[in-house]
């Protein structure tokens, strides 16, 4: 997938969630009247205590089983289903919204621990001088499950904010990272200048994406969107063709025979969200295509690590051998 359709997909993709954003469910005069018909004979007291302890309010919790019992009609009378509040009548477990997508993120969490864990015991920062980077790169990561979990756990501005940003966070800071390796910024002159003066530039770009989505008065969805799209896309087709270059004879000087690691690993997490293309009322009331775009980035992850070690071990035997000649001579 080249450089062009990737974006046409990603911009499908996210135009879709857009419009779902805009649901007709909460809409519908029999969704409001039940609710509040619900609401006015029930207390907060009456709510069980996990709901409580997770912040569900009377009127959340009327809309939840005002959601599922219309929901629960459309499909005895084969009607459509409909999204309410822009997500799909997921059941909920002890107050958990979305149960899959938050298992999922847990493991996609656990899978950068796992190798952050073996980055900072495997690589050796006297001949990697990017160790600080990788092992910075898992730590955002993990971040970014973490608050994938709370966002599908419970669904608030706040929550919802965070889970954004992070994700931001991730897609920007691998575009800094990519840059440094693949233009191999720390064996330049002046590599800690070059690479500092980089890594602020990204720096002062995050920071103003997120303070102008702070300051709206509405989350901009669509610029938030255009935005990751266009760095996203940037760092794909920079790691596609430096991977692509490796097997060319303009990549002779430093040919990396695993480099098909880096190039698959960005190719398949893009086909990945193309899950999210076929947007679907969830299976049983727990997978949807979101949860399932999140499973199948779990063992996506570790393809870019492994990429990441061995490149890693390929500079510090390089570095070695370089040291011997030296002593030798």
């Amino acid at each position: 997938m080249n450089a062009p359709s990737l974006k046409l997909v990603l911009l499908l993709l996210f135009s879709i969630v857009t419009i779902c954003a805009a649901s007709y469910g909460d809409q519908q005069y029999v969704y409001r009247h039940c609710v509040a018909d619900c609401a006015s004979r029930t207390d907060i007291s009456e709510l069980p205590f996990y709901l409580r302890l997770l912040r569900w309010n009377v009127q959340q919790n009327c809309g939840y089983h005002c959601m599922h019992q219309i929901t629960q009609r459309a499909i005895q009378e084969n009607t459509n289903i409909y999204q309410y509040h822009g997500k799909w009548p997921f059941y909920r477990l002890y107050g958990i919204q979305e149960p899959a997508s938050v298992l999922f993120s847990i493991l996609n969490g656990l899978m950068h621990l796992r190798y952050f864990q073996i980055i900072r015991r495997q690589v050796n920062e006297l001949y990697q001088p990017l160790k600080t980077y990788y092992l910075i790169t898992s730590i955002i990561g993990m971040n970014a499950w973490l608050w994938s979990t709370v966002f599908h756990t419970r669904d608030t501005p706040f929550t919802e904010k965070m889970d954004y940003f992070s994700a931001g966070l991730y897609i920007f800071y691998g575009l800094c990272v990519a840059v440094i390796r693949i233009f191999g910024l720390q064996r330049r002159k002046r590599a800690t200048m070059l690479i500092s003066g980089w890594t602020a530039v990204c720096a002062v770009l995050y920071i103003a994406h997120v303070t102008y989505l702070s300051s709206r008065s509405r989350f901009d969805y669509g610029y938030n969107m255009k935005a990751c799209i266009a760095v996203g896309s940037l760092q794909t087709t920079l790691w596609l063709n430096w991977s692509i270059l490796q097997y060319t004879r303009w990549g002779k000087k430093e040919q990396r025979p695993f480099a098909w690691m880096a190039g698959l690993s960005v190719v398949l997490v893009s086909c990945a969200m193309c899950l999210e293309v076929f947007d679907f009322p969830p299976y049983k009331g727990v997978l949807d295509a979101h949860s399932l775009w999140h499973a199948s980035t779990i063992p996506l992850a570790p393809l870019f690590y492994k990429f990441l070690l061995k490149d890693a071990e390929l500079d510090s035997l390089s570095k070695v051998d370089i040291s011997k000649k030296r002593r030798l001579s």
